[in-house]
């Protein structure tokens, strides 16, 4: 159980590890809509207890189903695999508060670790419910190498993780990538990021700027992740405009969204990709 409302959590945030909190709020107003998207009633239950100013990530309306539905691509990829691959390890890097591994309930059978910095973690303990399995958190910055090394490379791995890369550096996103393709047999890359007109434009996002976050690497191309590892091989390529589910957003969203679609410098600033290796 997740304890009573009124046991208030107080967020002590910063940087990009506040930025979180946005994409959090997004999947709670989605869980309390009559349309949606994801039901991450986990997520809503966690915004009621966390004692911080949601109104500070500006995130509403058409942004909350974007993340929703941006979340929900990333899950429909995870399901996808570990329905090919029975026995597979699952590594959710920069987990935050993300209950992915409540939305897809995976098998026993699936070894799955989320990885995020310690406080993360420790507000994941304390917000979130307690998971059986073979399931561990780890406590650790996805660019230190110790924690990798302790993973067994004894099976086919997905490596998924929303909202990290534009936060790295491109050194720490290119060798993060390398270290896991090079680690393990074979695989999977499922993420999302921000194409250079994104970086460009990040302070127009409030979550980045009020949190005082700063934007990195963006990626323009799948070949540019294909050329960090012989074999690694780009499955999807979706820029944000294109995710499913269209049906979920209002009539302004939907035309905001069709409106963005024709234009190359605003449709190119978002994308989810996956990459098999």
């Amino acid at each position: 159980m997740l304890g009573r409302v009124t046991d208030r959590v107080k967020i002590t945030l910063s940087g990009a590890p506040e930025t979180m909190l946005a994409t959090l709020y997004g999947r709670a107003q989605d869980a309390v809509s009559p349309n949606s998207v994801l039901h991450d009633h986990y997520a809503a239950e966690a915004v009621a207890r966390i004692d911080y100013d949601f109104s500070k990530t500006k995130i509403k309306g058409t942004q909350a189903i974007g993340v929703a539905l941006r979340a929900r691509q990333l899950d429909v990829w995870t399901s996808e695999f570990l329905a090919a691959h029975r026995e597979a390890t699952v590594l959710h890097l920069a987990c935050g508060l993300d209950t992915r591994i409540f939305r897809i309930n995976p098998p026993e059978t699936v070894r799955w670790i989320d990885v995020d910095y310690p406080d993360i973690i420790a507000l994941r303990r304390a917000l979130l419910p307690e998971r059986g399995g073979d399931y561990r958190m780890v406590g650790s910055s996805v660019t230190e190498e110790a924690w990798l090394d302790d993973i067994p490379a004894d099976r086919p791995t997905l490596a998924v993780f929303e909202g990290l890369t534009m936060y790295l550096t491109p050194a720490e996103g290119q060798s993060l990538i390398r270290r896991i393709t090079g680690r393990f047999p074979s695989g999977q890359l499922a993420f999302d990021c921000y194409g250079s007109i994104g970086i460009t434009l990040q302070k127009l996002v409030p979550a980045v700027r009020n949190a005082g976050a700063t934007l990195h690497w963006g990626i323009d191309d799948p070949g540019q992740i294909e050329a960090l590892h012989p074999g690694l091989q780009c499955l999807d390529d979706l820029r944000s405009t294109d995710v499913a589910g269209e049906e979920h957003l209002p009539l302004s969203g939907r035309i905001q969204m069709k409106v963005i679609s024709h234009i190359p410098a605003l449709r190119d600033i978002g994308r989810i990709m996956r990459f098999f290796f």
